[in-house]
């Protein structure tokens, strides 16, 4: 499991995918979700290394990522 002191180091979701934590939300509504429907949860933003789009995932099952 990934903490803010993880921000700006590579990890590794519960997908396989590695990216840059960018940032963890501790009560993240998805704008998406009709507004009489959203709850609050935590989410970490995760930017591909080499560019591209950001994703997000539970923080729970984010690690951080092994070096070479």
């Amino acid at each position: 499991m990934i903490d803010r002191t993880d921000i700006g180091h590579r990890v590794q979701d519960a997908h396989g995918r590695t990216g840059i934590l960018r940032d963890i939300d501790p009560a993240w509504e998805d704008p998406s979700d009709p507004p009489h429907d959203r709850s609050q949860r935590p989410v970490a933003f995760i930017a591909p290394e080499h560019g591209g789009r950001e994703w997000h995932a539970d923080p729970g099952t984010v690690t951080r990522a092994e070096t070479g």
